[in-house]
C-alpha cells in the first residue's frame, strides 16, 4: 500500500514511539497513544477493512536495523501470540517469557485468522535487508520445518521494497525470512499484528494498549 501514511500521520507515529534507539526488536505495550492510533488512524482503518470492524492490535515490534545492529532471519512463520499472563487453555503451548511479556503458541487456526501489517519509516531497497515473504504460503496451513524449502520452491520468493509511509499487509502465517543489511542504510519499521479473535477462558491478548 503506497504512501498510505502522509509526511504528518507518519511523524506523529514516531512521535508516539520515541524508542528507536538502543535496541534491535522493541516490543512495544502499556503505550495507549499508540494504542488509540493503531485502532482509528490508517494501520487500524486498513486492517478493520480486511478482518472487519473488531479487528484490534494484538502485538507490536519495533524494528530497527542498521549496520551496529545487523541480522539474518531465517524462513518461519510466526506461530506465537503475546497474552497477559499464563492460564492453561487447551492447545496453547511452548510457552515462553519475551522481555518480559508472557508468549504461546496457539491453535494454528487463530494464527491463519490473523494479519500483520508493517509500516516502514525508511526506504527499503534490495540491498537494506527487505522482508521475503512466499506468496501463498499461508494457505498451507501449519509447514513443518522439513516441508519449509519444497514450499519456497513451490511459492516462490517476493521481496517486500518499500518507500516512507509504504505499508505492507500479508496473512500472519505466510512463510517470511530476511537477509542481513548491507551498506548504511538504515531499515526502522513498525510491525503490528491484529486479531477479531476472542482467546478462550481467561486468556487476553497482552495488546498495545
Amino acid at each position: 500500500m503506497p504512501a498510505l501514511l502522509d509526511p504528518g500521520e507518519i511523524s506523529l507515529v514516531e512521535r508516539l514511539l520515541d524508542c528507536f534507539a538502543g535496541s534491535a526488536g522493541v516490543r512495544i505495550f502499556g503505550n495507549p497513544a499508540l494504542g488509540a492510533w493503531l485502532i482509528e488512524g490508517s494501520l487500524g482503518m486498513t486492517a478493520q477493512s480486511v478482518l472487519g470492524p473488531k479487528a484490534r492490535p494484538v502485538r507490536a515490534i519495533l524494528f530497527d536495523k542498521k549496520p551496529t545492529r545487523n541480522w539474518a532471519l531465517g524462513w518461519h512463520q510466526d506461530r506465537t501470540i503475546a497474552v497477559r499472563e499464563r492460564i492453561p487453555a487447551t492447545g496453547f503451548d511452548r510457552w515462553t517469557n519475551k522481555a518480559g511479556v508472557m508468549h504461546v503458541e496457539p491453535p494454528f487456526a487463530i494464527v491463519e485468522k490473523m494479519i500483520t501489517v508493517r509500516l516502514h519509516f525508511d526506504p527499503v531497497n534490495g540491498r537494506n535487508a527487505p522482508l521475503l515473504v512466499s506468496p501463498g504460503s499461508h494457505l498451507l496451513g501449519r509447514i513443518t520445518e522439513g516441508d519449509v524449502q519444497t514450499v519456497i520452491e513451490r511459492c516462490g520468493i517476493v521481496a517486500c521494497l518499500a518507500d516512507r509511509g509504504d505499508v505492507w499487509l500479508y496473512r500472519t502465517a505466510i512463510l517470511h525470512a530476511s537477509e542481513k543489511s548491507e551498506g548504511d542504510a538504515p531499515r526502522r519499521v513498525l510491525q503490528v499484528d491484529f486479531s477479531c479473535e476472542d482467546l478462550p477462558g481467561r486468556l487476553e491478548w497482552v495488546g498495545v494498549a
